[in-house]
């Protein structure tokens, strides 16, 4: 059912418009160096909790270890224990499920913000858009009275090809954990506890279901755990959720290496640890390797391994019920901890409400990246133009809903040409034309039910009435807009994408387009890279959106328009091919049952820097409509002992004609390291605006222990002494100030 939504009058738009642009003008550098800090599980109320476990049967017990329902365990209604109320909610907090089936239940309250997908929020580069993220959606999550997030997911985008790239975030650890601790902060302090998936090294949906994910421990330290690691000791997550596949033979629902001696004994976590859907393969192994709550469909719930298997289990004297009182009590604490039970005040919480559309259209606003602009072809120059072809379906396409996977439902999904419609002046005429027509091969769709990378297959074909209509409408304006790309039907869970050029026939349309009206803007609306390279050289101006959520379109127009000044960042490489990405080039994705990681530590950017590849676009890339010179870039000494931190300062002056923002990034480097590093590795970064002729000095703070590698001999991580070149600049690739410090 497609959602109904709400257009904007044009009064409430320009209201809307001020408001968001004060807030997003508002942020300064010093968002990004503030440092978020979760709230601890607490014990207080363990005498209050081994109370309640001495007066529970086994059954009770054992009841709230496994799903009762689709998305809630099982409660102990004699004693005050409610159901632990789950959701789903990369985008927004889906709409309610019937207690046993998939179907949806009905209901007619359900509606919810559509917030921006995760790969837009790390374009931002910002952490208080992620901090907003995470209040925003918590309040969203306590008004339909729900207890858990099933998010964020923080995998990382290994491969272009993979079918979540649009809701993973980066192919950078360092970038991946600073947007993931303030997300999970700002949920939590709404009483909501964050599910941070999936633990670990879930990077491909090929085969998810049991490959055997092969890593090595340098590779696995220092890529695939940050972020979870950074979730659990600085944000104080409540909750992991354990992945599909296998790692290191072992699955990843009962696998003690990862679950208890990595996550519980190194790192301390206390929460608890919570299945994929049906994920899990084993009862005792399963509870003894650290799992709690095993979740899934679709046999009845009493059939689960963590069900009436571990009764019997019990019973027979293979599992002790101590063994069972220690996952109980763990998930009693979380319970207090977001005030389900033991009193407190708990967050009310509020949902679809213009407060939280704001939040959805900041985060928007500063996401969309400005790829290409020759000749200062955006912002749009509205003198003298009666008319824009608007052309493409993704001009019309909506993304809240789609795919195999979570969505939401909901009442407000501004889509580009709704956008335009509000945000231009009733003077122009816009011609609106299709173009190219979503269509997929019905017989080579792919099962769902078995993860392949065969799916969806699209049809490619043109057909000649809808780009007839395309040139005509191109011809007779006076500047044509194509949305492109991509959609949440071919980008999806459940399959990984067959290659990277673009579905539907859309690059041959664009080339048709731009051949009769040479002003023609390519918009690209998707979540993961595309082959773009020829149209990229032949059109003027080239920008990149996403999966934006409730406000996109408003955001892009705004952008388009020049009312906001883009400053979104790539959050990954945009390679000219797919065989230049490192998965590919060392021939080791999807693999079959096991896949080596090849490529080590030399993902993404790490690859094409240290192997001297050109990516079309690079890591950290993006454009502004103004232009900015780093100056005076220093660090505030030259050595520093193990235990300092790094302060590095940069003069950022504005030095264009409108205020803008600017990320400035650092990356450090070693050339005489003794062990094998990346040519350059993200550290720092600052989002900061500048008014224009401005000028503005950021600090970027760098501990020390930031730049240790995984010693795996010694188990430990380590600072090489020695020389290290701290590299200023505004992409991975665009390096405006080198700094030489000395590490003793």
């Amino acid at each position: 059912m497609k959602n109904k939504f709400i257009y904007f009058s044009a009064a409430l738009a320009v209201m809307l418009f001020v408001s968001c642009k004060n807030e997003v003008q508002n942020s300064d550098a010093a968002s990004a160096q503030k440092e978020y800090k979760g709230k601890e599980i607490g014990t207080e109320h363990d005498a209050e909790i081994d109370k309640l476990i001495s007066q529970m049967t086994l059954e009770e017990k054992i009841g709230m270890l496994h799903g009762n329902s689709m998305f809630a365990n099982a409660g102990v209604k004699r004693l005050g224990i409610p159901e632990l109320k789950m959701a789903d909610g990369p985008l927004g907090v889906r709409e309610e499920i019937s207690r046993d089936n998939w179907a949806p239940a009905g209901w007619t309250n359900d509606f919810a913000t559509y917030y921006p997908a995760g790969g837009a929020l790390a374009a931002t580069w910002n952490a208080e858009m992620a901090h907003t993220f995470g209040t925003s959606l918590g309040e969203e999550l306590r008004a339909r009275d729900k207890d858990m997030l099933l998010s964020p997911a923080i995998n990382m985008v290994r491969t272009p090809l993979g079918g979540r790239t649009y809701e993973y975030m980066s192919e950078d650890p360092f970038l991946n954990k600073k947007i993931a601790v303030p997300l999970i902060v700002g949920l939590q302090e709404k009483d909501v506890m964050a599910c941070v998936k999936h633990f670990a090294a879930n990077n491909q949906e090929t085969n998810r279901d049991y490959v055997d994910v092969q890593i090595d421990e340098r590779t696995l330290r220092e890529i695939y755990l940050p972020a979870f690691e950074a979730s659990v000791k600085e944000a104080k997550a409540y909750s992991i959720m354990g992945a599909y596949n296998k790692f290191r033979g072992e699955y990843l629902c009962e696998n003690d290496y990862m679950l208890n001696k990595i996550l519980r004994d190194e790192w301390g976590f206390k929460g608890v640890v919570v299945s994929d859907w049906a994920a899990v393969h084993s009862t005792a192994k399963a509870l003894k390797n650290g799992l709690d709550i095993e979740m899934g469909t679709p046999k009845p719930f009493n059939e689960f391994f963590l069900a009436d298997k571990l009764i019997a289990a019990v019973k027979s004297g293979e599992v002790s019920e101590k063994e069972i009182d220690l996952h109980v009590k763990r998930i009693l604490r979380v319970l207090f901890q977001v005030k389900a039970m033991g009193g407190g005040e708990r967050t009310k919480g509020s949902i679809a409400t213009e407060a939280h559309y704001q939040d959805a259209y900041k985060i928007a606003a500063e996401a969309v990246v400005l790829l290409k602009n020759e000749n200062n072809a955006l912002p749009l120059k509205l003198d003298g133009v009666k008319s824009i072809a608007v052309i493409g379906n993704n001009a019309t396409k909506k993304n809240a809903l789609g795919g195999f996977g979570a969505g939401v439902k909901t009442k407000r999904e501004i889509t580009p040409l709704e956008g335009l419609k509000n945000r231009l002046p009733s003077s122009i005429k816009i011609n609106y034309a299709e173009g190219y027509l979503e269509r997929y091969d019905e017989k080579n769709k792919g099962n769902l039910g078995n993860i392949t990378s065969n799916g969806p297959v699209t049809i490619d074909q043109l057909d000649p009435a809808k780009v007839q209509e395309a040139v005509e409408a191109a011809k007779k304006s006076d500047v044509a807009i194509i949305f492109a790309g991509s959609n949440r039907d071919y980008e999806t869970e459940a399959s990984d994408r067959r290659d990277l050029h673009l579905p539907f026939g859309q690059e041959e349309l664009i080339q048709k387009v731009l051949a009769v009206n040479p002003k023609t803007i390519v918009v690209f609306v998707a979540g993961a890279p595309f082959e773009i390279e020829n149209i990229s050289k032949k059109t003027p101006a080239v920008v990149w959106s996403w999966f934006n959520g409730s406000e996109g379109g408003n955001a892009l127009a705004d952008v388009l328009l020049g009312k906001v000044n883009p400053s979104g960042k790539l959050p990954w490489t945009m390679p000219k091919a797919i065989m230049d990405s490192p998965a590919h080039a060392t021939n080791s994705f999807p693999g079959g049952k096991t896949v080596n990681y090849a490529e080590g530590i030399l993902i993404g950017y790490r690859w094409f820097d240290t192997k001297n590849i050109a990516p079309l676009y690079p890591f950290g890339y993006g454009l502004s409509y103004t232009t900015f010179a780093f100056e005076n870039a220093k660090a505030d000494k030259t050595d520093y002992a193990q235990n300092e931190t790094i302060s590095v300062s940069v003069e950022v002056k504005n030095t264009g004609k409108v205020d803008g923002k600017e990320v400035v990034q650092l990356y450090a480097s070693k050339s005489d390291s003794k062990i094998t590093r990346a040519a350059q590795e993200l550290k720092g970064f600052a989002k900061v605006l500048v008014k224009a002729g401005g000028l503005e000095t950021v600090t970027i703070k760098v501990p020390v222990k930031e730049l240790a590698y995984y010693d795996v001999a010694a188990k430990k991580w380590t600072v090489e002494p020695g020389q290290y070149t701290l590299k200023v600049g505004n992409s991975s690739r665009d390096i405006k100030k080198e700094i030489a410090v000395t590490i003793k």
